[in-house]
């Protein structure tokens, strides 16, 4: 099928997951567990972190869930905030987080747009962050469309995000690339009739990845010579 627009993912797709989230995730612990060890062990059981390696588990709901949904899991071992203020601590909290971009995003991105494609992106984190992090990569300005979980389309994997990106930028369906790392990801675009890309920047191996996707690539620099093809 032709790929007339490409809307990708962010975690683990634009920014390579683990160097990105490990070390915020660590911070965050601590700073909500406020010196008390057994609430910081509490919390990183509840989204899969790994205390001693500092690291997200495979199976972690952070990977793909959105701000509500870890607020939610983390709430009954913060008595000191309300659970919609420590989801809206989160979402800023994320926003200032220290990016690693999976490839130059700038370059990549300008030679996508030079072929013609409109480029869109679609997160289960929050708006405010995907779009404080797009501006803070100096990539912004590339994307026709940014939307979170709360823009107010829904969120992965229902395909509702998706076809509010093509309603945007005019474009159909079977006409688009779901990019992303994560079966949330993958199962969106094939609700939505989009072509599937899968990249392995996250924490999926291309295993998990290979029977939702039409394609699964090592990163998303791989794209300009998938569709030289």
């Amino acid at each position: 099928m032709p790929v007339d627009a490409f809307l990708f993912d962010k975690d683990g797709t634009l920014f390579d997951f683990a160097a990105t989230w490990n070390s915020w995730a660590a911070d965050m612990l601590m700073q909500l567990g406020q010196g008390d060890q057994a609430r910081v062990e509490a919390m990183a059981e509840a989204v899969s972190f790994d205390l001693e390696t500092q690291a997200f588990r495979a199976d972690s709901m952070v990977i793909a869930g959105t701000n509500g949904e870890v607020a939610a899991v983390l709430s009954p071992f913060v008595p000191q905030m309300e659970e919609a203020e420590l989801e809206r601590f989160l979402a800023k909290s994320a926003a200032a987080a220290a990016l690693s971009e999976a490839v130059p995003l700038a370059e990549f991105l300008d030679d996508l747009l030079a072929r013609g494609k409109v480029l869109g992106v679609m997160t289960n984190d929050a708006e405010i962050s995907a779009i404080s992090q797009l501006k803070r990569s100096g990539v912004l300005d590339r994307f026709a469309f940014v939307a979170g979980f709360d823009s107010g389309h829904g969120a992965k994997p229902d395909a509702d995000p998706l076809l509010a990106f093509c309603a945007a930028i005019g474009v159909a369906p079977q006409d688009t690339a779901m990019v992303g790392d994560s079966l949330h990801d993958l199962i969106a675009g094939a609700a939505a009739g989009m072509t599937r890309i899968g990249v392995l920047t996250g924490m999926a191996e291309h295993g998990d990845l290979a029977a939702h996707a039409d394609v699964v690539l090592p990163h998303i620099g791989h794209i300009p010579a998938w569709l030289d093809r």
